[in-house]
């Protein structure tokens, strides 16, 4: 059994490219891929080349960790059933070629366990589940209060002031210099930092990916303000301490979402309470992958980006 995938070959070079799967096992299933999204966050920093050596990393690789499909076939021993639309965050079943995420393929065989059963009526815009989850995991800790600042309105930035107010926060403000990028706010204020003269935000969850904000936040921070750091920072991060101490200041690095964190997200979008609508602004054959992925990457206007694998390749 093969497939058709997307594989970075080397840092901004990719090709579709046909690819052994591995025989599945009776845990496994296989799943047909309908759609699979692309992150602006790390596979960015893989299609430049300045993702950190994580396990895993190298190239060639298949990318991608935000697909949705179609079970097409089912182990003895697997827990699923022929026809269940389910979201699948990536697999490693392309033999020699790295699976980091894995996502971006036609097929793909993962453990039962990995392909989680959706609504039907979330259609596309499970594809969003993962950064969904994301979200979920940067605002639920038990150190923190849900954010009352947001930096940075894209997906991911609006996914969190719409979690914000599905979890029962006030509306938080965001910040945004990105005027394409202003509109599209359900229930929450999108403004210019330079027009917000606040400098009393108790938590600040920032997604903006820029390493040297730092020194800007915390000085908006209330005494024992929180700063969550909730994008990826490739750049080394660095503030200065006077201010930091003045009000004594937190960080909180939020890490890769867990599967409680999925399955939440997912329980808010299927009961309505957390919508995911509006937030796919492009979307393109897998046969146009170069063009999908350029796009992605450097069309300010394009908030997310989706490969349809539904068509033949």
């Amino acid at each position: 059994m093969d497939t058709i995938a997307v594989v970075f070959e080397q840092p901004e070079r990719l090709a579709l490219t046909r690819l052994t799967l591995a025989e599945p096992c009776a845990e496994d299933v296989v799943v047909d891929i309908c759609w699979s999204g692309i992150s602006t966050g790390t596979e960015r920093l893989l299609w430049t080349g300045r993702m950190p050596d994580f396990p895993g990393m190298g190239y060639p690789l298949v990318p991608g960790y935000e697909s949705v499909g179609r079970v097409r076939a089912v182990g003895p021993a697997a827990s699923a059933k022929v026809g269940d639309l389910v979201f699948v965050p990536g697999a490693r079943c392309f033999g020699d070629v790295r699976g980091l995420f894995g996502g971006a393929a036609q097929t793909v065989v993962v453990p039962a366990t990995r392909a989680i059963v959706v609504a039907e009526h979330l259609g596309i815009d499970a594809t969003l589940l993962a950064l969904a989850a994301t979200a979920h995991h940067a605002l639920v800790s038990r150190r923190s209060r849900l954010p009352d600042l947001i930096v940075g309105h894209g997906v991911l930035g609006r996914l969190l002031a719409r979690m914000t107010l599905a979890l029962g926060g006030a509306a938080p403000t965001v910040w945004e210099t990105n005027a394409d990028r202003v509109d599209g706010a359900l229930g929450y204020p999108v403004i210019d930092p330079e027009t917000d003269p606040r400098r009393d935000y108790q938590t600040i969850c920032d997604v903006s990916g820029d390493a040297h904000l730092l020194d800007t936040l915390i000085a908006r921070l209330a005494p024992g303000g929180e700063v969550v750091l909730a994008g990826f920072y490739s750049e080394r991060l660095a503030f200065a301490f006077p201010p930091a101490f003045m009000r004594e200041a937190r960080i909180r690095v939020a890490a890769q979402w867990q599967q409680q964190d999925l399955m939440a997200a997912k329980q808010l979008a299927e009961s309505g309470r957390l919508s995911l609508a509006n937030l796919i602004t492009h979307r393109q054959p897998a046969a146009s992958a170069d063009s999908a992925y350029r796009t992605a990457f450097g069309d300010p206007a394009c908030l997310k980006m989706i490969l349809d694998w539904s068509t033949p390749q």
